[in-house]
């Protein structure tokens, strides 16, 4: 995995989880999800592009948040969803 460099990361806050159960969307739709993301901006909880609503991307895109850290245990990495790399 090659990790580079990115202006977005000046965006990353210290957050918690605002939805530790699940993805915040799907829960209130009943969907499921695969894997979770968290928001490094805002600790919104979305599911991943494996799951069918993609509401990680969707948050990202929406609120201008680009960088999110996996919450799958035994995961430790972060992607920008502006410039599709690992950071």
């Amino acid at each position: 995995m090659t990790v580079r460099t990115d202006p977005h990361l000046a965006l990353v806050q210290p957050v918690q989880p605002l939805t530790p159960e699940g993805c915040q969307e799907c829960l209130q739709l009943g969907s499921p999800w695969v894997h979770l993301r968290l928001c490094l901006t805002c600790g919104h909880v979305g599911c991943c592009d494996s799951s069918p609503n993609r509401h990680a991307r969707r948050h990202a895109a929406a609120d201008g948040h680009p960088i999110a850290a996996s919450l799958e245990s035994g995961e430790d990495w972060r992607w920008c969803f502006v410039h599709e790399a690992f950071v």
